[in-house]
């Protein structure tokens, strides 16, 4: 489980690549500096099991289902990368709950700077429209962002000066492709509405529906 507070921009110094697989050789510095053998780290929103590692860089594994759905097959040597350690159990909890297994990906439509703001327009797929509403939580490359506005099949995030800086988000151009992890709650509440709709409960949230899930 990951917060979706981006720790590290890593560099990707090698790529062994064979088929539709992966071994990322990765440079950091801020993670390493407690990492060990079989550690979780979200790369761009995407949770990799460290497999090897020294004292300036580690290698994780990407599998062919991870090469095909998410951004990680379109790095190249030299592309900076999002890193995020798993989060402690006694740690301080900011950003939302992000699982590190990417939901698909999406294409950066527009970018427009407001002042001190940079609003972002993400193209997400039509399937995943559901699970998004104003004001809501989305990690884009692993990144814990709030959505500013929905539109056709779109998202729109605004980024501050601090995150445009420390997130590969605010390095991309419009037409880059990004990882999108919708928001998990979104997703367990939608199935679990669905489930109690195939069961010929009442459709949508009704006072028998809440007394019955124990909310009073």
């Amino acid at each position: 489980m990951f917060t979706g507070l981006v720790e590290e921009l890593g560099i990707i110094k090698r790529i062994n690549a064979k088929g539709h697989t992966l071994t990322l050789v990765i440079e950091a510095k801020k993670i390493m500096q407690d990492l060990h053998l079989g550690d979780s780290i979200a790369v761009n929103g995407v949770c990799l099991t460290v497999t090897k590692f020294s004292t300036i860089q580690f290698e994780a594994d990407v599998m062919p289902e991870t090469f095909k759905n998410t951004s990680l097959a379109s790095l190249k040597e030299g592309s900076r990368v999002n890193l995020e350690r798993a989060m402690l159990a006694n740690g301080r909890f900011g950003g939302h709950f992000v699982t590190g297994h990417i939901d698909g990906i999406g294409r950066i439509r527009k970018r427009t700077n407001i002042e001190n703001a940079i609003l972002v327009e993400i193209e997400i797929p039509e399937d995943y429209a559901k699970f998004v509403l104003e004001k809501g939580s989305i990690a884009i490359d692993g990144t814990s962002l709030t959505i500013f506005k929905t539109g056709n099949h779109s998202v729109t995030v605004s980024l501050i000066p601090h995150t445009a800086k420390e997130a590969i988000l605010g390095l991309k151009s419009e037409g880059e492709i990004v990882n999108l992890e919708f928001d998990v709650m979104a997703k367990y509440f939608y199935s679990f509405m669905n489930y109690q709709q195939n069961e010929e409960k009442p459709k949508g949230l009704t006072a028998d529906f809440l007394r019955e899930n124990g909310f009073y």
